[in-house]
């Protein structure tokens, strides 16, 4: 793989970790500005909220900009995103730069994932993207950590001091690692663009990611109260099986990529019903401390052998439009899913069946998905057992 998708890596690895970091310093970051933990905890729908709104709207933006220039301006707004949070002397000024932050965060997905399949044989592309995306499963195995006990021992802004020097590092990364290409400009019309990606097929794809990623975070919103109400662990034990869950992010993504690169639609398909599986038995595992922590890493890799082949399939669908916008959109649509999972999975425990019943409602989500994707491609049709190379 070209060393540019390592850049791309990098960039991932710190906005994976700015997004996720802030749930281990919710009490640090309540207490030291004076708010409750219910309003701490809106730093993170801000944050999700900004990657749904400005993904498509940097994009469209920075439509006619060479790619390289695009991703090198995104780490720059995230990287003063993390200085301002840094500096943010109350909640509201923290709140708008996490805003900010986040707005970085999607069109530099969306953007970077155009630029790694470009960078790629046609048969490798699905790969390229999940490794830019294996920066992501690192920031939640090794930064995410490590952000939370820097943020405890030192005060929660030397995390987002440490984070605004990644971003420093990555920009220097792309910068001299990402070749620049006129042939990578937007050459499409917004209008037409904009027509292309409203089409039945590519809203469809859109639907199956945001339902997907619903699945996922109603259950991994929830993992700490599942894994010490439910089956049984103390508290100090849920970071070390987080870390399983994170080893299965890194098998999962690679997986998924591989064989998304040669079989795209039974990708999709496939990765939706293992998901809904892990979910849907994961609900008799967690009363086995065993079978639970297995369960936690296969929740990892199913959960993230789904992006590539999703990222990939959307981009396909918005064949002729143009793709960095399709791209970022996609990714909007993953933030979005994150959201709206979160939001079920605490309807379940606040207002009944309960916090047992959260991993099999959840696994009525990637079923959802799994019809949605079906309907999809009776519209469009494409041969199932074709290879991705030979559909670009």
């Amino acid at each position: 793989m070209p060393l540019a998708l390592y850049a791309l890596a990098a960039g991932a690895f710190g906005i994976g970790v700015t997004e996720f970091v802030i749930m281990g310093l919710l009490l640090d970051v309540s207490a030291d500005l004076g708010v409750s933990i219910s309003a701490a905890g809106q730093l993170i729908s801000g944050y999700a909220l900004g990657v749904v709104i400005g993904a498509p709207l940097l994009t469209i933006a920075t439509g006619r900009w060479p790619r390289k220039t695009v991703l090198l301006a995104l780490m720059g707004v995230f990287t003063l995103g993390n200085l301002a949070c840094a500096l943010a002397p109350d909640y509201w000024t923290l709140m708008a730069a996490r805003v900010l932050t986040a707005f970085a965060h999607g069109t530099f997905f969306g953007v970077g994932a155009v630029v790694a399949t470009g960078l790629v044989a046609p048969n490798r592309k699905a790969s390229a993207i999940a490794l830019m995306f294996t920066g992501l499963t690192i920031a939640n195995i090794l930064g995410v950590p490590f952000g939370t006990w820097l943020g405890q021992a030192f005060g929660w802004r030397a995390t987002f001091w440490a984070v605004t020097l990644v971003g420093i590092v990555a920009f220097a990364i792309i910068l001299l690692l990402v070749p620049r290409s006129p042939a990578a400009l937007e050459k499409s019309d917004l209008r037409g663009d904009l027509a292309l990606l409203g089409r039945a097929p590519v809203l469809l794809g859109f639907a199956v990611t945001v339902l997907g990623y619903a699945g996922v975070f109603a259950v991994f919103t929830y993992i700490a109260p599942l894994l010490t109400e439910i089956t049984g662990f103390a508290e100090a034990a849920v970071s070390p099986i987080l870390l399983v869950f994170g080893g299965g992010l890194i098998a999962g993504n690679l997986a998924g990529g591989k064989f998304a690169d040669r079989w795209l639609v039974p990708s999709v398909l496939g990765s939706l019903v293992v998901l809904a599986l892990v979910l849907g038995t994961m609900t008799f595992a967690l009363h086995s401390r065993a079978m639970a922590v297995i369960h936690v890493g296969l929740l990892g890799a199913a959960a993230f052998a789904t992006v590539a082949p999703l990222q990939m399939w959307v981009l396909e669908k918005a064949e002729g439009a143009g793709q960095s916008l399709a791209s970022s959109f996609n990714i909007a649509a993953f933030n979005l899913g994150n959201a709206a999972g979160a939001w079920l999975g605490g309807m379940v425990i606040a207002h009944g069946p309960g916090l047992g019943a959260v991993t099999w409602v959840a696994a009525l989500l990637p079923l959802s998905a799994l019809a949605v994707a079906w309907l999809a491609l009776r519209l469009d049709r494409p041969t199932l057992g074709e290879p991705a190379s030979a559909r670009s």
